[in-house]
Formats: C-alpha cells, sequence, structure tokens
C-alpha cells in the first residue's frame, strides 16, 4: 500500500508526525520510537537565544488532557544547529524546526538560518506575542500574520513553510488563508487552547503562570472542525493535530481534509504512541482493501454538504 504524501516540496513515506514541543529533539524518544519509520519529526520551538521558560508549577493533568505553561523553553539557534541538528540527521526521516519570534526579523533570521541549513521544513509559530505590535500575538491579525508569512516566504528558498495556527481567534478560516496568501506551503493546527486550573484547597491558579495551553482528547472535536473548515477554504495542504491519542483519531482528521497528522500529548502518555498509530492506519487500510492514503484524504462524506 501506497502512505506517501506531499507537504509543499516534501514527500513523505507516510502521514504520521510528531508535534513540536512534545517530542523534544527527537533524540528524547529514540529509545522508544523508531524515528526512521516517522513521515517526519517536528523538534520543539527554536528562538535566537536560549530561553529558559516560565517556572513551576508549569504542567497539570486536566479531566481529557493536560495543561501546559513551559514558556518555549529551548536551546536557541546556536546550539540546535551545533549539536541537535546532527543527531536527528542521521535518521532517514523529514525534519521540521518549529521557530518562534517576538518580532518579525527574528523570525526571518531564524528562517533563513535554518533555510541555509537545508532543514525540510520550518513551521512558524504564530501564537507568540508581536513586541511591537503592544504583546498581541501574531495570528490575531490577518493583516500581520501575512505580512510576517511575506517577509518569512522571501528569505526561505530551499525549506518547505509551514504556518502553525492558533484555534484562539474568531475564525481559524481568516488567518489560514491569509498564510496560504502570503506565501505559506502548508498550514498545520490546530495549537493549543488557553484555558487554567484552580487548585480548590489553596485557592490559587495550579500553574504559576495562571494560564496555559489545553491539549489532548478534550480539544480533538474543535481541532476537527478547524481541520475541515480550513481544509475546505485553501488550497494548500493542512496537518491535523489535537488530541489525536490512536489510529482512529488520525484516521478521522485525514477524512476531515488533513493530508497529515501531528501526534502530541500521546506521547507523555505513551511514548510509541506514533508508531502504534501508525500500524494502526496501515492495518486499516489492509482491512477496508484502500490501496492508497490518498483515498482517506478529505473522505468525510456529508449529506448536505450546503447546510
Amino acid at each position: 500500500m501506497n502512505l506517501e504524501v506531499s507537504i509543499g516540496k516534501l514527500r513523505l513515506k507516510n502521514p504520521v508526525m510528531t508535534a513540536s514541543g512534545t517530542f523534544g529533539y527527537g533524540e528524547e524518544y529514540s529509545d522508544f520510537v523508531d524515528l526512521n519509520s516517522l513521515g517526519a519529526v517536528v523538534v520543539k520551538g527554536i528562538s535566537l537565544t536560549p530561553m529558559q521558560g516560565n517556572p513551576p508549577p508549569r504542567i497539570c493533568e486536566t479531566p481529557c488532557g493536560m495543561l501546559n505553561a513551559i514558556g518555549l523553553q529551548n536551546v536557541g539557534l546556536k546550539k540546535f544547529l551545533k549539536e541537535k541538528l546532527p543527531y536527528i540527521r542521521n535518521f532517514d526521516t523529514k525534519l521540521i524546526v518549529n521557530i518562534l519570534g517576538s518580532t518579525v526579523n527574528e523570525y526571518v533570521r531564524l528562517a533563513s538560518a535554518l533555510d541555509e541549513a537545508r532543514v525540510d521544513g520550518i513551521e512558524l509559530n504564530v501564537s507568540c506575542p508581536n513586541v511591537k505590535k503592544g504583546g498581541i500575538a501574531f495570528c490575531a491579525d490577518s493583516r500581520t500574520l501575512g505580512r510576517l508569512v511575506s517577509k518569512v516566504r522571501k528569505s526561505v528558498n530551499h525549506s518547505t513553510l509551514i504556518v502553525k495556527l492558533s484555534p484562539n481567534v474568531t475564525d481559524i478560516k481568516e488567518p489560514a488563508k491569509a498564510a496560504e496568501e502570503a506565501g505559506a506551503d502548508a498550514v498545520s493546527l490546530i495549537n493549543t487552547i488557553t484555558a487554567m486550573a484552580v487548585d480548590l484547597k489553596t485557592r490559587k491558579p495550579v500553574l504559576k503562570n495562571i494560564t496555559g495551553g489545553l491539549s489532548g482528547p478534550a480539544v480533538k472535536p474543535i481541532a476537527l472542525r478547524m481541520v475541515w473548515e480550513v481544509s475546505r477554504t485553501v488550497n494548500i495542504p493542512v496537518i491535523g493535530m489535537g488530541g489525536i491519542m490512536n489510529a482512529e483519531d488520525a484516521l478521522e482528521f485525514m477524512l476531515a481534509g488533513a493530508t497529515a497528522v501531528a501526534v502530541g500529548t500521546a506521547n507523555f502518555i505513551n511514548p510509541s504512541s506514533t508508531s502504534d498509530i501508525l500500524e494502526g492506519i496501515k492495518i486499516y487500510m489492509k482491512e477496508n482493501k484502500i490501496n492508497d492514503i490518498s483515498e482517506i484524504i478529505g473522505g468525510l462524506l456529508i449529506d448536505n454538504p450546503d447546510d
């Protein structure tokens, strides 16, 4: 059977990817997952300089999910290129690097350096606050997002450019279309949903940061809806994520229009979840006599599509 899918210039051996921030830099999971078997590894977000992240507690379990306020802790661009990149290049899998910044110039510098290093893909985390716009997230305004993507597009010649969309907007179709028009090769969604938890005994927020990002099965119905909406709006590939815990979840996202899927929170529960999901997809295809994964993508049946 053929499991290959295309994301921009990338030809993935299968549609199963890891979600940024949940898989470290790849090396951390190499004892549990054959990285060679995955379609792509998306490493944790990289900034120009190292970031320490937020003070603990910065992660907690919630019903059907988890909250995190890690604060984008990472080793920074220089150390990533010198110490992390060589290791992951030992594997036969595509490498996508998530990047983050507080100004357009920071994104451009990061993207240019990684493109020069010939990473396979660059994923823009546009949920970050734009300090020159008073701290508003880049994704909150489609025009601001469009300018960011356009500037980064001009600095990227080799790598596939992916924009990771935030669900914390009124209408996710608008930033998706803005990203496409500005030159993105693909969009990925959803990022975490802003949420919080309260400790009744202490009468304090559970997280030191007060709010965090909600992920896991609790967000899956929202993510599915958004992936379906965006896939009907743009003509570029959509990478779906948000509560994917097993092969059935992954296949639902693909039916809704996702060309590939990224597994996140499941990695914390079962370090081998990506491998299990891939095997489950193969079993489903075999049982249903499906020879090509493209037969599943966008195959959602709707009785009244105009309603």
